[in-house]
C-alpha cells in the first residue's frame, strides 16, 4: 500500500449540543438531553455522512443520553439503523466532579476563579471534587454498579480523562480499526480530545485548545500503520469542507 492511500477512515463526532450546553452549565457525567438544536445537528450530521457516501461497520458511544440519541438520529438519517452498536463508560465525558449542574460564574463564586481556570488550563489539573456520598458520584448510581468503585471518578483532570479510556481504546477500538472495519465514535468534547492527542501526538497544550464542534463529523484517513494521512471536518457537498492535512 502506498503511503498517500488511507488504509480506513475513522469519524469522532461530538454529541448534538445538550440543554446544558446551551445554558452554560459544566456537564460532564450528569446524564442530560439534547436540546432541540442537538437534535436538528445529529440529523445533519446523519445527512451530511449519508450524502458524502460514507457507510460504518460498528459504532462506539458513551453511557450519556446525549451521546446515544445523536447516534440513533444519525444511524436513522443514514438508515443504518442495524449496525452493531457499543456502549462503554470509558467513553462518557470528562468527569467534572462538584462544577456539574453550575454555570461558570456560579462555580466560580463556590470555588474561586483559579479552581475554575486551572481545570480547562491545565491537562493535569482537577476540578473540585465530589464527596463519596454525594448522589452525583457515579459509584452511587445504579448503572455503574458493576464497575470497580475504585474505577470510577470523583472528578478528573484531562489526562485522567485520557488514561480512564485507554483500555478501551488499545484493547478494542484499535484492534477493530487495524481489521479495516468503519468505525464511528460519538462522544464528547473532552474525551474525543484525549483521542485526537493520540492519533495526532499533540502535546497536552496543543489538545486543551483544541476545539472539538457540538454536531460536525470529524474524518481522519489512517494509513496501514494507523497514522492519520489528513483529518477533515466533513460538510455538505455543496459546500466546502474545513480540511487540516494530517
Amino acid at each position: 500500500m502506498s503511503t498517500d492511500q488511507a488504509l480506513t477512515r475513522l469519524v469522532l463526532l461530538r454529541h448534538g449540543q445538550s440543554i446544558w450546553n446551551h445554558e452554560g452549565r459544566f456537564t460532564g457525567w450528569s446524564d442530560v438531553a439534547l436540546s432541540v438544536r442537538g437534535e436538528v445537528e445529529a440529523k445533519q450530521a446523519g445527512s451530511i455522512l449519508k450524502q458524502c457516501g460514507f457507510t460504518f461497520d460498528v459504532c462506539f458511544t458513551s453511557e450519556l443520553k446525549r451521546a446515544q440519541h445523536t447516534l440513533a438520529l444519525i444511524q436513522s438519517a443514514m438508515q443504518l439503523d442495524q449496525l452493531p452498536v457499543y456502549r462503554d463508560w470509558r467513553l462518557n465525558e470528562r468527569h467534572y466532579g462538584a462544577l456539574e449542574g453550575l454555570r461558570r460564574l456560579e462555580a466560580v463564586r463556590k470555588f474561586g476563579i483559579w479552581p475554575i481556570l486551572s481545570c480547562q488550563l491545565c491537562s493535569d489539573a482537577i476540578p473540585p471534587m465530589l464527596t463519596t456520598e454525594d448522589p452525583r458520584a457515579p459509584a452511587n448510581q445504579m448503572r455503574y454498579a458493576s464497575i470497580d468503585r475504585a474505577c470510577l471518578p470523583l472528578a478528573e483532570s484531562l489526562l485522567q480523562t485520557m488514561n480512564r479510556v485507554q483500555p478501551l481504546w488499545r484493547d478494542t477500538i484499535l484492534p477493530e480499526i487495524r481489521q479495516g472495519k468503519r468505525l464511528l465514535i460519538v462522544s464528547h468534547k473532552n474525551l474525543l480530545k484525549t483521542l485526537v492527542m493520540q492519533l495526532e501526538g499533540l502535546t497536552p497544550w496543543q489538545v486543551i485548545r483544541l476545539p472539538i464542534t457540538t454536531g460536525k463529523p470529524l474524518c481522519y484517513e489512517l494509513d496501514i500503520q494507523l497514522k492519520p494521512i489528513r483529518r477533515y471536518y466533513l460538510t455538505a457537498p455543496d459546500s466546502q469542507s474545513f480540511r487540516t492535512q494530517g
